[in-house]
């Protein structure tokens, strides 16, 4: 039987099982959706195509090209660019350790013959007859729940499982799990970070929430074997001075006298400072090991969570305790500025002779970005259980954490944490205002939509367009600048929340994640299908020069608008 015969055959059989899963699951553990008629509209049919789940059970690839990511495939008309933010070269910063340099492809679609074509094609896909056969009480008592603590159930009493395991307490319900300063209360040593979020996927009002918590490996936590406190924070400190380039930088009150070392540099051992100075090595059990410019050490773990919208009984929008997706790094190699230029320079090689992209494997482990990390992630099966992604669905991973230029050591929300003592603790929209970044004098965000043309890469939503244009599609910068928070600038209004998360909750029932895992309303009107000649690049004047740490102490900003960003 040929190959296509064959996954037609398979469609309709995964067809009918989802059919029969929308709207119909009967696990005590999730709520029934109000979803009845639902399969008429689905947007699939028999015959039609074949669907996700169809090129994963039979192992065969459907996009090779999945590292370009659905935001590349935006209509720039030739002076509309959401494509600075991650396309960067910093061919003066000699020491920099990105050395992507891929600032050109700014407004250039230059792609493999592959890759011309669009095949995220879920961002075609009109939701709202599927919308609308979902109850606003449903979905909220859909997002309420928790699927992280059953994953992590899963995951302990697996015998055979070879992958990480993350637990962390309470995770669902971050302020129960965590202390004033980010600390994970129940001693497995997560520590979660205040961050401005990167511009504009991960703006609530696009489709998710989230957060991030980085852990840093033993030696960095201890003092002669055992747990310090002070050792701990110290260190994170001195990662993030690392990472920022600063000389120095505020953290949670430390003892010199316990870690015996004079930190900020007045000549005397105090019990209470918090101000820690830039050194050559790291503290405690760590001491043997060297700060690295812009590398984080190795062993050190970053665990990212997406959620759905929260919206509480008063129309807040909050992160929901049910998450779409749990993320994984782990930089199980360090590798030297020397070693990383020689990965680059292979990455650049490939390219040049268009071979396509090669992802490394792990298994349970998930994959190897050839940079130093491990990177796992686990997304929700049609019964909104997480289970690990599968290996086309993981491949999606590296066309952000490889070879983008913007990144720091393949990272990005850690170099974007509010910097110093206020930036421990949880992620906190309400307590942000909108910083320029580095080399830039107004805010980001504002910047961010001057220069993209709306409020997402795609000029798509609808909502961010009527709150911040006026209606010849001109930003209107004073009421930005005007916004009392993040919250209020990037959150989505209730009604957008629960439709999000229904047009979501739709793409999760139908598993179609390699077609693309965006929550989009209604079809894209600004997103090519297929690459030609006539798309026209970027004028030059629309070309931008940028840098994703940003400048918390700028004169016309205020970073936090209380203690600890809360």
């Amino acid at each position: 039987m040929m190959l296509k015969t064959k996954l037609l055959v398979k469609f309709k059989i995964v067809a009918v099982s989802l059919l029969t899963l929308i709207g119909c699951d009967k696990q005590a553990s999730e709520p029934v959706l109000a979803v009845q008629g639902m399969e008429k509209a689905y947007p699939y049919r028999v015959g039609d195509d074949i669907p996700a789940l169809a090129y994963i059970e039979h192992k065969q690839v459907y996009n090779a090209e999945s590292v370009i990511p659905p935001q590349c495939y935006t209509k720039t008309d030739g002076v509309n660019n959401p494509c600075f933010a991650c396309h960067q070269s910093y061919g003066q910063e000699k020491t920099r350790t990105n050395m992507m340099r891929d600032g050109d492809l700014q407004g250039e679609y230059e792609f493999s013959d592959l890759g011309l074509s669009n095949h995220w094609k879920n961002l075609f896909v009109n939701r709202r007859p599927l919308i609308e056969k979902i109850s606003d009480s449903s979905i909220k008592q859909w997002i309420t729940t928790d699927n992280y603590s059953a994953l992590i159930a899963k995951l302990e009493n697996d015998d055979n499982w070879q992958g990480e395991v993350t637990p962390i307490a309470n995770l669902p319900y971050p302020d129960k799990a965590f202390n004033e300063f980010g600390l994970a209360k129940d001693n497995s040593y997560w520590v979660a970070f205040n961050y401005k979020p990167f511009p504009s996927t991960f703006w609530p009002t696009n489709g998710s929430t989230g957060d991030a918590m980085i852990r840093l490996p033993a030696p960095f936590r201890q003092l002669n074997g055992e747990f310090s406190l002070d050792v701990y924070f110290a260190n994170l400190a001195l990662v993030e001075l690392t990472m920022k380039d600063l000389t120095q930088v505020s953290l949670p009150a430390v003892s010199e006298q316990v870690i015996g070392q004079d930190l900020n540099g007045d000549g005397k051992l105090s019990d209470k400072i918090e101000i820690i100075k830039r050194r050559e090595s790291y503290l405690g059990d760590a001491a043997d090991i060297q700060l690295a410019h812009m590398l984080y050490p190795k062993d050190t773990e970053f665990l990212h969570t997406v959620r759905y919208i929260g919206v509480d009984d008063n129309g807040q929008i909050y992160n929901a305790p049910r998450m779409k997706e749990v993320r994984y790094m782990k930089k199980h190699s360090f590798k030297s500025q020397h070693l990383l230029a020689s990965a680059y320079y292979k990455e650049e090689k490939e390219k040049h002779f268009e071979n396509l992209p090669q992802v490394r494997q792990l298994g349970d482990r998930g994959i190897n970005n050839n940079f130093g990390w491990t990177i796992n992630g686990y997304i929700e099966d049609e019964h909104g259980q997480l289970r690990q992604q599968y290996d086309q669905e993981l491949a999606f991973c590296s066309g952000c954490h490889k070879t983008i230029g913007a990144t720091l050591d393949q990272t990005f929300s850690f170099p974007r944490k509010i910097e110093g003592a206020r930036g421990w603790g949880y992620i906190n929209l309400a307590g942000q205002r909108d910083v320029p970044n580095i080399g830039e004098q107004q805010g980001e965000f504002l910047t961010y939509m001057q220069r993209a043309g709306g409020g997402d890469e795609f000029r798509q939503n609808r909502e961010m367009l009527n709150r911040w244009f006026d209606k010849n599609g001109n930003l209107d910068e004073a009421k930005v600048k005007g916004a009392s928070s993040l919250y209020q600038l990037i959150t989505p209004s209730p009604r957008r929340a629960l439709d999000l998360n229904k047009a979501y909750y739709t793409l999760m029932k139908e598993q179609s994640y390699i077609f693309g895992r965006d929550a989009m309303l209604s079809g894209a009107d600004n997103v090519l299908e297929q690459i030609d000649e006539s798309q026209a690049p970027l004028a030059p004047e629309h070309r931008y020069q940028w840098d994703l740490r940003l400048d918390w102490h700028h004169r016309d900003s205020n970073a936090t608008l209380a203690q600890h960003g809360k």
